[in-house]
């Protein structure tokens, strides 16, 4: 029974330094590790023209649609004409680098519950980042219509055509929406569409919610054409949140394995 209780005691000091350790030197190499990958994850948000170094600088997109030929084109943006999903996603990688920058090397960790905490933080952060590319707002079609994208267009687009254009996953899409009018004498039931991110056709709205250039009829989607391309920044930006979510895991693993060792919870 002593050698059992011996073995044990040792077994156990040595556990301690290990978690020690862990606290003391690898929770701050990984913190080191995420805030390089961060920084890197946040210059791919950086907007053009959003400094003060001239005229916002503009983009060409070369977009077509998926599987077919049929429908390509040239897109030119200037300006913020999409920056608000962009920036939110920034707002969250800087809100996890302050997070992570908030301990220094020079702060020592006390226990592992801490270390989960901020780690639970910044993942939060990372995910509501990544979640912000990766599921496109639903909107009503009399909102894609107030939105304003359709009015930007330079020639002006007919007024029989609704756009909207948005960021999904590491792809710029653009979705153009054909209208026709529905006669006074029409037999079908009028029922305007819900939120979607993207409407079939049938879709109906109400042009007294948001399109006033067909006056008083009510209007049906005829036709959807949507055309996409890929954005090699948005991918890398991608990338960088995954690694960064697994190191936050793996780390949190690693503190989690030390309380299998103990009946009660040291950390």
């Amino acid at each position: 029974m002593a050698t059992v209780m011996a073995a044990t005691a040792a077994e156990r000091a040595v556990l301690e330094e290990e978690f020690r350790w862990l606290l003391h030197d690898e929770v701050h190499a990984v913190l080191k590790q995420l805030q390089d990958i961060l920084k890197e994850a946040s210059l791919r948000f950086t907007l053009p023209g959003s400094g003060t170094e001239g005229p916002a600088k503009q983009e060409n997109f070369i977009l077509g649609s998926c599987g077919t030929d049929q429908v390509k084109g040239v897109l030119t943006l200037q300006g913020d004409a999409l920056s608000q999903a962009i920036q939110d996603a920034r707002n969250h990688v800087s809100q996890a680098i302050y997070l992570l920058t908030s301990r220094d090397e020079s702060y020592q960790f006390k226990t592992g519950a801490e270390v989960l905490k901020l780690m639970d933080a910044v993942m939060l952060q990372l995910t509501r980042a990544r979640n912000r590319l990766t599921t496109p707002a639903t909107l009503t079609l009399p909102e894609i219509a107030a939105s304003g994208l359709t009015r930007m267009f330079a020639p002006a687009l007919p007024s029989d055509l609704l756009v909207n254009v948005y960021i999904n996953l590491n792809k710029l899409c653009l979705t153009v929406y054909q209208l026709h009018a529905l006669q006074p004498n029409s037999t079908k039931n009028f029922r305007p569409a819900g939120g979607a991110v993207l409407h079939s056709p049938g879709a109906m709205l109400d042009p007294l919610t948001a399109h006033s250039e067909w006056g008083s009829q009510r209007l049906e989607v005829s036709h959807v054409h949507k055309v996409e391309c890929v954005i090699p920044w948005l991918n890398d930006a991608l990338v960088y949140f995954t690694v960064s979510l697994q190191l936050c895991q793996q780390l949190k693993d690693k503190i989690s394995v030390f309380s299998s060792y103990w009946s009660y919870r040291p950390f």
